[in-house]
């Protein structure tokens, strides 16, 4: 069903006339690759700027200030996503749930593979929280959801996330609680370790703090 394809954002009224301003954000490299190491192992993600630049920009901005390290794949749908982006720590993760960036038309479409920003109903209203297609999508395109990605190498691993809990985790509590919400709760939840710009095949960019 189409309801699946939108993230459950906790206080979505407050997305309401809140985006952020582009030239705020650091300008991202046409393309660039980034390597999530993974308790479930490890993916690269090759990221092209000329299929939505907007979002392209802040996901460089957030693997920067390495808010996706520790984050839970919290949402995973057999057949449909994996789903995640709410960071660990509450405090952290204050200072982006509202922190919107504008909507962007689909370029490439949402084939197996491919990475895109969850969003609410509302216009204007992705943030951090991102999806990876394990199927091909294409009836999200008209929706507003728009690939900024794809997923080069290690498509295995992400198959091999774990579905154990399918949507279960309730994503106001993860904004609230953070991980301690999640150990406790889904403790076998797959999640990522670091998440990487790679800057040659064998050397990768440290983050900035």
């Amino acid at each position: 069903m189409i309801r699946n394809c939108v993230a459950v954002l906790c206080c979505p009224g407050l997305l309401a006339g809140f985006v952020r301003a582009d030239d705020e954000q650091e300008k991202a490299p046409e393309q660039f690759r980034v390597r999530f190491e993974t308790s479930a192992g490890d993916f690269v993600v090759e990221v092209h700027g000329k299929w939505a630049p907007i979002g392209a920009d802040r996901f460089h901005e957030l693997i920067k200030k390495e808010f996706y390290k520790d984050g839970r794949f919290f949402r995973v749908v057999p057949n449909f996503v994996v789903q995640f982006g709410i960071n660990g720590d509450p405090e952290i993760q204050k200072k982006w749930r509202d922190n919107t960036i504008k909507d962007e038309p689909a370029v490439a479409s949402n084939l197996r593979g491919y990475i895109t920003y969850a969003k609410s109903n509302t216009p204007n209203s992705r943030t951090a929280q991102l999806f990876i297609n394990l199927k091909d999508n294409q009836t999200l395109d008209p929706l507003g959801f728009s690939p900024f990605g794809r997923v080069v190498d290690g498509m295995d691993v992400v198959d091999k996330i774990t579905a154990e809990y399918g949507e279960r985790p309730n994503q106001g509590r993860i904004q609230l609680e953070g991980n301690a919400y999640l150990e406790k709760s889904f403790p076998n939840l797959d999640y990522i370790k670091s998440a990487t710009i790679v800057k040659g095949e064998d050397e990768s960019e440290p983050s900035a703090e």
